[in-house]
């Protein structure tokens, strides 16, 4: 895998990369230019638009933001454009004022020590992890099943592109047959990209209260934030597959999935 030839630099966004080019368990790679995952797609240029929908061939835009960071921000440029179609499914699950961005914080008056507030860090994320899937099934689903149109190519975005939009991504690869460590490789990769991520989010108000002076490595995208996710899927429903499956997910759902990221 090839972290490089998987990003995709625009002037208005910072952590936009494809979900080609990652290892399948029966030895395949998934296929670029069929499934995008980004930050606030708010500040694209009319160049990243051209590029998005002209070159890239953008048809779907998979917007996870909430009601009320959709109506602070604005439903951003992609919406002028007549080609591409938008899908709002809010997962409405959010640890600040407007967004989950700073889900991973830790409440202020606890003061752990180090290996304590580790496990907690752990089991906070994995929580609201789960509460994106707990909260809003049909969204889950429905952006799954929108992601996989094979009318173009689609783009799933929250804020910062790394707890919502990571989960939905975490789970597309997940039934596209991508291995363990590819989902997690690709769900950590967000770190390269953090400080650009953050100074950005500072930048709106809508944002800036969610974030504080805490250094940007207390935001990482751990492997174990993930790993331990995944866990819990796997636990308590028999893999994230099980649980979609549960909630309306098909045989048919899967297979057209597959279609669009595998070679």
């Amino acid at each position: 895998m090839n972290e490089m030839t998987r990003w995709i630099d625009l002037e208005g966004a910072v952590n936009v990369r494809d979900l080609g080019g990652l290892t399948t368990h029966d030895g395949g790679v998934t296929r670029y230019g069929r499934i995008f995952r980004a930050d606030n797609l708010q500040g694209l240029t009319d160049k990243d638009v051209s590029r998005l929908v002209g070159e890239l061939k953008l048809r779907h835009v998979v917007d996870l933001r909430s009601n009320a960071e959709v109506a602070l921000e604005g439903p951003g440029p992609l919406t002028l454009m007549p080609e591409v179609t938008h899908h709002h499914l809010t997962l409405f699950a959010e640890g600040g004022r407007h967004t989950d961005v700073e889900a991973d914080t830790i409440d202020g008056d606890r003061v752990l020590p180090w290996q304590e507030r580790e496990l907690d860090e752990d089991l906070r994320m994995t929580g609201f992890y789960y509460g994106y899937l707990r909260d809003r099934p049909d969204a889950v689903v429905a952006a799954l099943r929108a992601m996989a149109l094979n009318d173009g190519a689609a783009v799933v975005h929250c804020a910062a592109g790394k707890d919502r939009t990571g989960v939905l991504s975490a789970l597309a690869l997940e039934v596209t047959g991508v291995t363990r460590e590819g989902i997690i490789a690709d769900y950590v990769a967000t770190g390269e990209r953090l400080e650009q991520v953050l100074r950005r989010l500072r930048g709106s108000a809508t944002y800036r209260d969610d974030l504080d002076s805490r250094p940007a490595d207390d935001h990482m995208p751990r492997a174990r934030y993930m790993e331990q996710f995944l866990s819990v899927l796997d636990e308590r429903f028999g893999g994230p597959a099980a649980w979609l499956e549960s909630h309306g997910w098909t045989e048919t759902d899967t297979e057209t999935m597959r279609a669009r990221l595998r070679e």
